[in-house]
């Protein structure tokens, strides 16, 4: 980075724009070792405003080259949400030689002297590494005029059948599309009428294969969807998965419809996607998302800035006594951010002794790895100051993993930032294992090696200065305590 931003609540090492607003990652592709994340962006101010295509590359998912606007407004509207690949046959015909760029995204306006909503997808490509867009003269390519919420097309090569195959987020359902050259559609089929949950409508929808317990003689797809916030639940917006079977044409929802799996169980992790055409000799499917929540996005308390991205993730599916789930790590590039680290393992923590340490520096990854002895509730607080912490709690006898923020910083900003997160946490031989990320304004939770996820943004107005482990009404086994030191990317 040419500058160090080090604004008051400035992430440190999750991307963050330079300056103005940012939402929903878009447009996620590997192409000629470059991976390229586009973003809702509005360069002309700090809350949400009409949209264009933000854009920053990197080598390593971590350390990001901000690039000028990729697509701006046109006379078809705003450039909202959506996808990019890599047409290596030229099935568009946009190309010669040379593989390229194609960008597939909604256009939103309205219809011409009303105020009812349009959304329509259209395409976008470069020449040039990403560097350029030239948009196409035929845009758009897929509308529907029965349908007002038509919008995040996610695009991606479908072997075994050779098409194209789009999943767009159509109300309260996704529609998939198949497609030849990425120009002409075909509607293939609907999902999710009764599947999963309702709460909101359905948004940024992704669908892509993952091997079971890394066997590949045993495939399942995964279809991301993301809930739009209604006000009417506390969680505000929120992100499900399904687990299934897809045949070109059909995805098939291997649980029960009305079971729903959540993605995370933070409030802040919406509107992810996968990185496309990430190298079969890598093998990993990449997620990232937006850090934030619909319910107050607009009112967190930055400055010339809003937004940030979770750090990004590798997913896969793993077989548990529940079924096959879901589990995300951080990439393994995140570890050259670390420095120097303190150990402290193999010791019993009883409940009217707690272990504090003192913490040198506000960015942190801490594992810990405990055994539970008899205690019913083991506490791991983050002190931020002598009034401010954030606590993660497991509770022994729920088997629940909570992170509260209720008394982590500022929250008057709104009246729904106050919250105490759960998500359903089995220990495993006795123990539970924590991967935690702080930085100067979240804090993400791994636990168990990734069975669940709780990314959660805080704003303590004085970093962080200690931490402490805790036992009630019984004593726990610390097998390793690990805190790593963590550098900031903007250097």
């Amino acid at each position: 980075m040419t500058q160090k931003l080090t604004e008051k609540y400035r992430p440190q090492f999750h991307f963050s724009p330079e300056e103005k607003w940012m939402n929903d990652p878009n447009g996620m592709v590997y192409f000629e070792e470059e991976y390229h994340l586009f973003y809702q962006y509005h360069p002309s101010g700090t809350i949400w405003g009409p949209m264009h295509w933000g854009h920053a590359v990197s080598k390593d998912l971590i350390h990001w080259e901000h690039l000028p606007v990729a697509l701006h407004p046109d006379e078809h509207g705003t450039i909202f949400s959506g996808s990019a690949v890599v047409d290596w046959n030229n099935t568009t015909g946009f190309f010669d030689d040379e593989p390229g760029l194609v960008a597939i995204f909604t256009h939103h306006d309205t219809y011409p002297e009303t105020d009812t909503v349009r959304q329509r997808q259209s395409l976008a490509y470069s020449h040039d590494k990403g560097r350029t867009w030239i948009k196409y003269e035929g845009n758009p390519v897929l509308s529907d005029p029965s349908m007002t919420d038509y919008r995040d097309p996610k695009v991606f090569w479908h072997q075994p059948t050779s098409k194209w195959i789009m999943i767009l987020a159509t109300g309260q359902c996704v529609t998939l599309y198949t497609s030849p050259n990425l120009i002409d559609w075909e509607f293939a089929s609907q999902f999710g009428d009764h599947d999963g949950s309702h709460a909101g409508f359905w948004e940024c929808p992704d669908l892509f294969p993952l091997q079971v317990d890394q066997d590949p003689s045993n495939q399942k797809w995964v279809m991301i969807v993301s809930i739009g916030d209604t006000g009417e639940f506390s969680e505000g917006s929120r992100t499900q998965y399904f687990i299934g079977d897809f045949d070109g044409t059909t995805f098939k929802n291997d649980n029960d419809a009305k079971n729903v799996l959540w993605l995370d169980y933070g409030r802040d992790n919406y509107a992810g996607v996968s990185w496309s055409d990430i190298p079969e000799s890598d093998g990993r499917r990449i997620y990232l998302g937006w850090m934030s929540n619909w319910r107050y996005a607009n009112h967190v308390p930055t400055t010339d800035w809003r937004g940030a991205m979770t750090l990004p993730r590798e997913l896969n599916l793993v077989s548990t006594t529940n079924g096959i789930r879901l589990i995300q790590k951080p990439v393994t590039e995140v570890n050259s951010l670390r420095e120097n680290g303190f150990h402290h393992d193999e010791e019993v923590i009883v409940n009217t002794h707690p272990l504090s340490i003192t913490l040198d520096d506000a960015l942190q990854e801490i594992n810990i790895e405990v055994e539970n002895i008899d205690s019913s509730v083991i506490d791991c607080v983050i002190k931020h100051s002598n009034t401010e912490e954030t606590l993660i709690r497991y509770d022994t006898e729920k088997e629940e993993l909570t992170v509260d923020r209720t008394n982590s910083g500022e929250h008057s900003f709104s009246s729904s930032f106050q919250a105490i997160q759960h998500a359903p946490l089995s220990m495993v031989h006795n123990r539970i294992k924590l991967q935690v990320f702080l930085d100067t304004s979240s804090i993400e939770v791994f636990a168990n090696d990734g069975i669940a996820a709780i990314t959660s943004l805080i704003f303590p107005t004085e970093g962080s200065e200690k931490l402490e482990l805790s036992s009630q009404r019984g004593s726990v086994k610390i097998h390793s305590l690990q805190l790593t030191k963590l550098t900031s990317i903007w250097v």
